[in-house]
């Protein structure tokens, strides 16, 4: 029975991971190698879980009980007596592969290990560990608190307990699943990257501003916000991440980057959180 859970990376998606694992009763170790990162994720979810009374969806108790369930650390070693960890660090393989690695030599070996990855290979992950029918993909969707979908992914030595358990914990979190099998994009970057990309082609082709190209998509589909100003909140680092991902696992042309989306990138516009993107915040 998984009581205890490790989330690796206190950023945007680690933090919100933490919140729901926690409002949800499990004991969460928050690992990360920077303390502000750390503090600044405990803030973020205190405010988030304020809001969340405010409006009515939890009781004013569970603000203070549900941040008290979480400890922070800036040891992974910490990580040692979790039933089940996932990884939500910065969507670059290295990095994830690096993580996975040493994670599995810290924890038990009955643990599963799952990664928040919106793109990256499950079973590339699962192969550095000596568990690969433990390691699972478990991809959440932004903000974690808000959105009800969570993206399971099974690696090619994903065993049928590894997933089960998986799937229990997405419905006690009462949370949807929507399961793919591993390949480049999985089910929801898969259709959602190509959008978001066209959406550039279309603005760097000079069809249609910016604005008339999200009042389009959002008036003409009835998407709750169009493809450029989704594209600012992922990030378009991240956007761009997946697309190269896409790219270079299936070797198809139509999933190229747009030329207008790197050199954006390359110029520093993030979209939100660099106060530049499509738009200016």
């Amino acid at each position: 029975m998984v009581k205890t859970i490790g989330v690796l990376g206190a950023g945007q998606m680690g933090n919100g991971i933490a919140h729901v694992y926690a409002q949800y009763g499990y004991q969460v170790f928050l690992y990360d190698i920077a303390e502000p990162q750390l503090e600044k994720a405990i803030t973020t979810i205190r405010q988030n879980l304020e809001r969340q009374a405010k409006k009515g969806v939890i009781g004013e108790q569970l603000v203070g009980e549900t941040v008290g369930r979480i400890m922070t650390t800036k040891n992974m070693t910490d990580l040692v007596n979790c039933d089940f960890c996932v990884e939500a660090v910065t969507e670059h393989e290295p990095l994830k592969l690096d993580i996975f690695r040493k994670l599995d030599d810290i924890v038990q070996p009955s643990a599963i290990l799952a990664s928040n990855t919106s793109s990256i290979p499950i079973t590339k992950i699962a192969s550095v560990t000596k568990r690969p029918d433990k390691v699972i993909g478990m991809h959440f969707m932004n903000p974690v608190p808000v959105m009800k979908l969570v993206e399971i992914i099974r690696g090619h030595a994903t065993s049928d307990a590894t997933f089960r358990l998986t799937a229990e914990l997405v419905a006690r979190l009462e949370k949807e699943m929507a399961v793919s099998q591993d390949y480049p994009g999985f089910i929801v970057n898969r259709v959602l990257i190509p959008m978001i990309n066209e959406a550039v082609f279309a603005l760097y082709e000079g069809i249609a501003t910016a604005e008339d190209i999200d009042k389009g998509m959002k008036l003409g589909t009835n998407q709750p916000m169009g493809p450029l100003t989704l594209a600012d909140f992922i990030g378009l680092d991240t956007v761009l991440a997946i697309a190269n991902v896409l790219y270079e696992g299936f070797k198809d042309p139509k999933y190229r980057p747009c030329p207008l989306l790197v050199k954006m990138v390359n110029a520093g516009y993030m979209g939100r959180k660099s106060g530049r993107g499509f738009y200016t915040y």
